[in-house]
Parts: C-alpha cells; sequence; structure tokens
C-alpha cells in the first residue's frame, strides 16, 4: 500500500489509497427507496478537490469555518477530504436543527459559508437573507427531494460534476489543526461547540484496529447521522482509513436494519441505548437470527434486554462509553457483568467515581464519573468559551456529568445523567427497565419514559410518564401497556400517565427527547391516559 505524505492526516490518508486501491467501493450510501450510491477513494479524492477549489474562490482557507447541513450523503465526504486538505474548519450540523437555534450555530461557529441539500431550502434560506456574510457554497439536490434548481444558489452537482480541479497551493500538512467543530446537544442551554483536532482521525483508526478488532472480513454499517462523533468515530473513519468497506443509510431504521445487513453482508453495527430499545420493540421474525452480524457495538445498552437481545439476534454486544469532549471505556463481548459499560484503556486513561467534594465513592455508591490520560493533559477546547472549556477539566480531569458508579471489581456503570434521574417516592427508578416492560407490548413501536413534577409537590419527586408510539396503523389499549407494566415492574415504577404519540423527537445521536414531549404533555390532553383511570381493567392478581 501507498504510504500516505502525512500519516494521521484523513485526506492524505484518502489520498494514498486513491493511488493503490483507487477503484475500491469503500462506502455505500444505501438510500432506501432510491438508488444506492457507491464512493471509490478516488471519488473521494477528485470531487473532495472540486469542492476544495469552490471554497477557496468563496475565500475560505486555512482556520475558515465552513457548515454542513445534510442527512448522510456522499457530499459529507467531499466535505470532510476538502476541510482537511485545505485547513479549514468544517461545522456539520444536525439535521433536525432549525430556527433560532441554526442562527446560534451560524453565528457561534463564525461560519463564512454552508453547504446544503435542496431538502433544507425553506430552512436555509430565510437565515441567510439575515446573514449576508455567510455564503452559500453549493447546494446538492438530491433524488426524493426538491429537485427545482434555485437561481438564488450555486448548484454543488454542478460543482462535484465539473472538471477536475489539482491538490490546492500550499495545502495544510498539519493534523493537529482544528478540523470540526460539533456541536453538544445542548439539553440545558445554547450548545457548544467541541473543537477536533485532525489527529482525533488516526485514533479513531487505532480504536477500529485494536479495540473493535476489525478485520478485513469486515464490513461495518451505521444509520446514525454523520454529523455525530460516533457515526464519524466507530464507522466511518475506520472504514476509510482501514481498508474496510462501510455501509451508510440516509438515517437510522430501525425497521429495515436487519434486512440491510443481509443484503450488504454487514458484519457489525453502531447503536446508541435508545436505538437497540426501538429494534427491540418491532415484532419478532422467524428470521431475527439469520443475519450476517456477530458484533453490535453499543453505547448505552437497556440492561433490562441486554441477554434477550443477543439471544433473539443472534449477536454479541460491545458496550463503550465516551463523549466528543472525550472519556473512553468499554466492556468486550462476554467479559464482565451486565450492563457495565467496562473500564477505561489500561495504561491509556484513568476513570473513577467522586462525590461532589472530589473524593472517590465506594463500590455501588452513585456519583459523578470523571476521566483523565495518563501521562498528557486532559484538554476540551470549547469554541469561545474558555472559562466553560476550565471548568469541564477542573483539576486535571474530565467531568462528564453523567453519574455513575463501580462494583468491587472496578466495572463501571452508568446511573444517571447529574439532573436527570428520576426520583419516586424515594426510590430512583431507571427508565430504560420501565421502557424494557412497554417495549414487549406488540403494538407499540417506540417508547420514551420521563419525568413530570409530581403532584405531590414533594421536592426532587417525579411523576412517570410513558410516550408511546403505536405501530403503523395499531390503536393502543392503555389497559394493555399499563398491565404490561404491572406484570414486569415493581408497583413503584409503574408510570401515571400514558402518552400517545405520533414519534419520539430524537436528537442526531438518537437520544430521545424528552423535554419536547413534557412541553406537549398535560394530564387533560386528549392522547395522555392516567393509570388511575385504568386500575379497574388491570388484572386484580397482579396488582
Amino acid at each position: 500500500m501507498t504510504e500516505p505524505k502525512v500519516p494521521g492526516h484523513i485526506a492524505y490518508e484518502i489520498d494514498a489509497r486513491a493511488e493503490s486501491t483507487p477503484d475500491l467501493g469503500i462506502v455505500t450510501f444505501e438510500n432506501g427507496e432510491f438508488p444506492e450510491e457507491v464512493l471509490t477513494y478516488e471519488d473521494i479524492v477528485l470531487r473532495g478537490r472540486k469542492l476544495a477549489s469552490a471554497l477557496r474562490k468563496f475565500g475560505i482557507g486555512k482556520g475558515d469555518s465552513f457548515s454542513l447541513l445534510m442527512r448522510n450523503h456522499p457530499e459529507f465526504l467531499y466535505s470532510m477530504y476538502a476541510a482537511a486538505i485545505l485547513g479549514a474548519v468544517m461545522v456539520p450540523i444536525d439535521p433536525r436543527t432549525k430556527g433560532e437555534r441554526l442562527k446560534y450555530v451560524f453565528s457561534d461557529s463564525k461560519s463564512k459559508g454552508v453547504i446544503f441539500t435542496s431538502e433544507f431550502m425553506d430552512v436555509v434560506k430565510p437565515i441567510l437573507s439575515e446573514r449576508p456574510d455567510v455564503k452559500t457554497i453549493g447546494v446538492a439536490y438530491k433524488d426524493g427531494m426538491n429537485v427545482s434548481v434555485s437561481d438564488d444558489f450555486p448548484s454543488l452537482n454542478e460543482i462535484l460534476e465539473g472538471p477536475q480541479a489539482p491538490s490546492p497551493d500550499a495545502p495544510n500538512e498539519d493534523p493537529d489543526m482544528p478540523f470540526e467543530i460539533i456541536y453538544t446537544s445542548g439539553t440545558t442551554g445554547d450548545p457548544k461547540g467541541v473543537v477536533v483536532k485532525g489527529s482525533r482521525m488516526s485514533q479513531f483508526a487505532q480504536l477500529g484496529l485494536f479495540v473493535w478488532q476489525y478485520t478485513e472480513q469486515d464490513r461495518l454499517y451505521t444509520g446514525l447521522s454523520l454529523t455525530h462523533g460516533n457515526a464519524q468515530a466507530v464507522t466511518l473513519v475506520p472504514s476509510l482509513i482501514l481498508n474496510i468497506p462501510c455501509v451508510i443509510s440516509r438515517r437510522f431504521t430501525k425497521s429495515r436494519i436487519w434486512d440491510i445487513c443481509r443484503k450488504y453482508g454487514c458484519t457489525t453495527f453502531s447503536l446508541l441505548g435508545g436505538m437497540m430499545m426501538g429494534i427491540y420493540s418491532e415484532p419478532q421474525r422467524a428470521d431475527d437470527a439469520d443475519n450476517p452480524v456477530r458484533v453490535v457495538l453499543s453505547a448505552g445498552t437497556p440492561a433490562a434486554i441486554w441477554e434477550s437481545f443477543e439471544r433473539r439476534f443472534n449477536v454479541w454486544i460491545h458496550e463503550w462509553y465516551g463523549a466528543v469532549e472525550g472519556g473512553f471505556a468499554h466492556k468486550p463481548p462476554g467479559v464482565g457483568p451486565i450492563g457495565s459499560f467496562g473500564k477505561p484503556l489500561e495504561g491509556l486513561m484513568e476513570m473513577k467515581v467522586v462525590r461532589e467534594d472530589g473524593t472517590p465513592c465506594e463500590p455501588f455508591e452513585t456519583g459523578e464519573i470523571i476521566f483523565r490520560m495518563i501521562g498528557q493533559k486532559t484538554e476540551v477546547e470549547y469554541l469561545g468559551k474558555k472559562k466553560a472549556s476550565e471548568e469541564k477539566t477542573r483539576g486535571g480531569w474530565l467531568h462528564t456529568g453523567d453519574m455513575g458508579h463501580t462494583d468491587e471489581a472496578g466495572w463501571f456503570f452508568f446511573d444517571y445523567r447529574a439532573g436527570g434521574g428520576l426520583r419516586r417516592s424515594g426510590d430512583f427508578i431507571q427508565p430504560q427497565t420501565v421502557e424494557a416492560a412497554i417495549a414487549v407490548n406488540p403494538n407499540v413501536s417506540d417508547v420514551c419514559v420521563y419525568g413530570v413534577p409530581a403532584v405531590s409537590g414533594a421536592p426532587g419527586e417525579s411523576d412517570l410518564v410513558a410516550a408511546v408510539v403505536p405501530m403503523d396503523g395499531v390503536q393502543i389499549d392503555p389497559a394493555s401497556v399499563f398491565q404490561n407494566c404491572i406484570d414486569n415492574l415493581e408497583r413503584n415504577a409503574v408510570p401515571s400517565y400514558l402518552q400517545i404519540v405520533d414519534e419520539i423527537p430524537k436528537s442526531a445521536s438518537e437520544k430521545n427527547l424528552d423535554r419536547l414531549l413534557k412541553a406537549e404533555f398535560g394530564e387533560d390532553a386528549d392522547n395522555v391516559y392516567a393509570f388511575e383511570t385504568f386500575k379497574s381493567r388491570i388484572n386484580p392478581s397482579t396488582q
């Protein structure tokens, strides 16, 4: 294989592979009802250089930021290549972002330009009318979208189909330069932009090789948004650097995921906790275990369904924990206790659970999970937020904001997000346990359990709400859902309310956005049913 001019630099790594194996179909975009798109290394280089040339014409060079608003499409890869070779900074935006939040990201990131798909024309156009400083580099017109070309904006299709462009003069050869700004979900306020250096890409490849233990026989899959660190770290970047083909869906699909893996021979895919519950909620099929997948890489597997998920689909679960800011631990398949997210990499990282005063917690005592690198400074750079960056790594440790505990053997367990635990009558209720009890109902397609202030008024106490999505064409009987809970949970964990909704809103990382469900919740709403109203229809022998 041709050696890259600058090892660890994503653009030069792709260049080297384009010389050695130019025609290898390395990334396949599975587009559902629309034709698939297969990219070779040569495709990425040739079109990446064309886009780099266009960015230069718009005045975007080293250190300049440009935004990207799209679902998973090949244009994302061309933008990655162009950013890396120019030394520009790509700002991938969660495709759910709109309105004031989108304005904020454009402003906070100091984006000089934006690339978007025509799907988001109506979202972006009014904002750009107020921000003449943000130039439209190109609009990508895709199958199944608004295909009428707008005279107001340049077509990215024309740029990518135009004449070849050489590698730019004075290209970036420093992999430690900022490469991306990835924004946090901002659940408690404005999102913070995490500055990601280009050198992080080679670390993702090392994880693929030594932790996930990918081989040349593997074929990787993800339906997570490429705007999220998980899809890049677990799937895309290891695929590109390790020469292991991958398949990427336009968006996550729980109903088609096994069929996709069968069609393309995918041997592993990445999930987050909420996604796993959604897949598990799908009706059982005779061929569930008949698939080529050997390992599911999961961050947040609900302990209540862990073993039954493995048995039903004939897979192993490789559990892990991490965040775009840093911190990493994992539990290989068949090692350690069910429910644990593992241990940090020995000799490289250190993790512990501490009380509010910073003292270490005893085994099984809940505290904050903190992390640090061994032998090097633990750093986080929130764009333009020096105080927040320093607070995040105070005392030399990265403070995750996640609450957890260890067992006697030092295995780590996640309990809840700080400020997000559900306490009811003095007990802490794990939403995932309640969700698992509801997911067994054959009429439930998706579920999210969250808390609202308790009617009792007790400080810090919550009443539980289960938001459920019915299967297509099915009307859910609330009594049957409450019965599932009574049959499988302690009485204190049975939800007080059932909220029937069309969908569970999700973040780019497929986390349930319960704050949006809370905003729509009302005890007297037509789609809300109180447990007390249905008690008479519950089997009395199980109450």
